[in-house]
């Protein structure tokens, strides 16, 4: 099968963790006799360096074309002074939005291995944590109407958050389809007892629960869910939510597994193209040291393999080979404990491939 990527490297610690997924998509290109081909596409602070703007119109047409998109990590501190319609982090959005991706889904899965970097007490690791966070993407308030006035001496700021029926159904879809390969219950979020879009989202999501008989539905205020999520994780299933909410219960879950450095994400639309990445940021501390951990890009690519390419052997070729190495003993610097080899971002990129 023959295949082209679109790669956005991206900023700080972007190019190395990419070189290193880019390489295990080289290793599974061998073994299972595939051809991937892949496009360079800046984005980020880097683009804004190089050709003023976070996403040239030269970077999207290669996306656009593309079978999917690798990302690494974009934006950092030098870029901080940027108008707000000029920064990093809006040339993902405006990707986002190109190429329809309308679900994010980001796995909450902690290896048995790493139960000791969990921040959790130790019983409620033992529960174990393994459950998936499907996010609206293209709506809700990061893309409704944004204003800052001034009257009488004094600032107003308005942001304004609006959904319509079929934003929210589809991707209600999305988390059914998914709970019925997996343990069948879907855990929708809001704020139903405050806000009118939450009121519609739970109406919406409740309608399409219908369709599926087969999947417990329960739905969650997003403050409890919070909380619920480091009281007991091992609850949770399928977490349904809108963009806001979904932005930081993901982030608080791949936080209790033992290290954002660990979890990938896939961002869909209709069609088979995606765009993968893991969920941390360009760590620009670290950029160049070698010491960023890969395995949340790798498992990205993964992901790609699977749910872009129906490459469902392959894929599973990957995880296993992250499961190996981690239980062999090899460590980055953010999942080492006692007992662990630590080894850097290249040497933690090699290991994998050689137990492919």
């Amino acid at each position: 099968m023959n295949k082209t990527i679109a790669v956005i490297r991206g900023d700080g610690i972007g190019p190395e963790i990419v070189n290193e997924a880019v390489g295990v998509l080289d290793t599974v290109a061998k073994k299972f006799g595939h051809t991937f081909t892949y496009q360079d596409a800046p984005m980020g602070g880097n683009a804004i360096d190089a050709f003023g703007v976070p996403l040239p119109e030269e970077s999207l047409a290669v996306c656009l074309a593309s079978d999917s998109v690798l990302l690494g990590a974009v934006g950092g501190p030098k870029w901080d002074d940027q108008p707000s319609a000029n920064r990093p982090e809006r040339g993902l959005l405006k990707l986002r939005s190109a190429l329809g991706l309308y679900t994010n889904v980001r796995p909450a899965r902690m290896f048995s291995d790493l139960s000791a970097s969990c921040p959790l007490r130790a019983d409620i690791a033992a529960r174990g944590i393994d459950f998936v966070v499907v996010r609206e993407l293209i709506g809700g308030l990061y893309f409704g109407e944004h204003t800052t006035t001034e009257a009488d001496g004094e600032r107003k700021a308005v942001d304004v958050c609006s959904y319509t029926e079929h934003e929210v159904r589809r991707v209600a879809r999305v988390a059914f389809d998914m709970a019925r390969k997996r343990r069948g219950r879907v855990t929708s979020v809001d704020k139903a007892n405050v806000l009118d879009t939450s009121r519609l989202w739970r109406k919406t999501v409740e309608e399409v629960g219908r369709e599926y008989p087969d999947v417990e539905l329960l739905h969650m205020y997003v403050d409890n869910a919070a909380m619920q999520l480091v009281r007991d994780p091992s609850q949770f299933d399928v977490i349904v939510t809108e963009n806001l909410f979904g932005d930081i219960l993901s982030d608080e879950a791949s936080q209790i597994t033992g290290s954002i450095g660990m979890i990938p994400s896939s961002s869909m639309g209709e069609g088979t193209r995606g765009l993968y990445e893991p969920i941390h940021g360009s760590a620009p501390d670290i950029a160049g040291q070698n010491k960023a951990n890969p395995i949340g890009t790798i498992l990205a690519a993964a992901m790609m393999l699977r749910y872009s390419f129906d490459m469902a052997e392959e894929a599973g070729a990957v995880e296993a080979a992250v499961d190996q190495t981690l239980k062999a003993g090899f460590r980055c610097g953010d999942i080492m404990g006692e007992g662990g080899r630590l080894l850097g971002c290249k040497e933690m990129g090699a290991e994998i491939r050689a137990r492919i």
